[in-house]
């Protein structure tokens, strides 16, 4: 099969012949339809943060696809079946599985990372972490929701608690960002969107967002996001993973408010303890989701709460897929995705 393989940081993907995976016992072979592009692909690439698996390897947690075949024991599924394929893979057994925090688990297995991934047209998996995908959903597409939307789901459903009514600002619009702002306001929420490209403002416009905010505008830019959201956001969300947006996070709360860290970050932040104390602030963290959040995230797509046209923006085939990397970098459109 065709696949584009990392070999290490700073290197292009190479489009290689490997061998097509054989399915092992409880595993099914997935025929990808789509992968999409991920900015946790370009830590590997660009910024050498290590892979589990050791390179060469191959990229992508974010595949739809349909059974192409059928490891021993595996059930549940037939061959022809659309599924969407978890970007983590769970144990099931240990204490966080056991307590329905599935995507802490102390075995969890990241596609992409831990294993190969899905920048290939077959992918091997364990049956039982597939989950279904309707047949009035597009196939490709789909596949955003196994990152793109079911990450900022878990974050603004469970971590976020975000309910009707509630004021939210969203700190930084890619990808992630955008579909907090998008999931937020399809949960009820009063969304002010924080970003410093006007490109990008404007899209958070067209995802749900009441209002928008350029930091650079502003020499206190907490105190006007303040004022926007009559006094401090219930909740806000950090999806940049730096420091500064971080803080800025923090400071637009009101008392009693929850900041919830989605963005990765190597490097420690300095938070205002004294107010994060004073004022009871919650300061929580949240990666990806729970194998149960998506059958409530599949319906809302379905029902469309979620809108996928708005998210998926362009299409490259995989021979493409470095151009692909390249639209990620220049921060153009929501999500590429890789059609093998």
């Amino acid at each position: 099969m065709k696949a584009a393989v990392f070999h290490g940081p700073k290197e292009p993907l190479r489009i290689e012949d490997v061998p097509t995976p054989a399915p092992g016992p409880g595993e099914v072979l997935v025929k990808v339809a789509a992968c999409g592009l991920c900015h946790t692909d370009l830590h590997y690439i660009d910024h050498g943060t290590p892979t589990v698996k050791k390179p060469p390897m191959i990229l992508g947690h974010e595949a739809s696809g349909t059974i192409a075949g059928m490891g021993a024991g595996a059930s549940g599924w037939k061959e022809g079946d659309r599924v969407l394929v978890p970007a983590v893979l769970t144990c099931g057994r240990c204490r966080f599985c056991r307590e329905g925090r599935e995507n802490i688990c102390e075995s969890m297995i990241m596609v992409g990372n831990n294993i190969d991934g899905a920048y290939a047209e077959y992918l091997a998996v364990p049956a039982k972490d597939l989950v279904a995908l309707p047949a009035d959903l597009p196939l490709a597409e789909s596949s955003v929701i196994a990152d793109a939307l079911s990450t900022p789901y878990h974050a603004v459903k469970v971590r976020g608690e975000v309910r009707v009514g509630m004021r939210v600002v969203v700190v930084g619009c890619g990808g992630i960002g955008l579909n907090l702002v998008q999931i937020a306001t399809a949960a009820g929420a009063a969304v002010t969107a924080v970003d410093k490209v006007p490109a990008r403002l404007a899209l958070a416009r067209e995802f749900g967002a009441q209002a928008v905010l350029d930091p650079t505008q502003f020499e206190r830019p907490e105190k006007e996001l303040r004022k926007i959201t009559g006094g401090g956001a219930d909740v806000a969300f950090e999806a940049v993973g730096h420091p500064a947006t971080q803080r800025l996070a923090c400071d637009a709360l009101r008392k009693g408010g929850r900041v919830v860290l989605v963005g990765y970050s190597p490097q420690d932040a300095a938070l205002p303890v004294s107010r994060i104390m004073y004022h009871e602030l919650e300061v929580v963290g949240s990666l990806g989701c729970r194998p149960v959040d998506y059958a409530p995230l599949v319906e809302m797509v379905r029902a469309g709460r979620i809108r996928l046209e708005r998210v998926v923006t362009g299409r490259v085939p995989l021979a493409e897929i470095n151009s692909g990397l390249d639209r990620l970098r220049r921060a153009e459109g929501v999500r590429t995705i890789v059609v093998p």
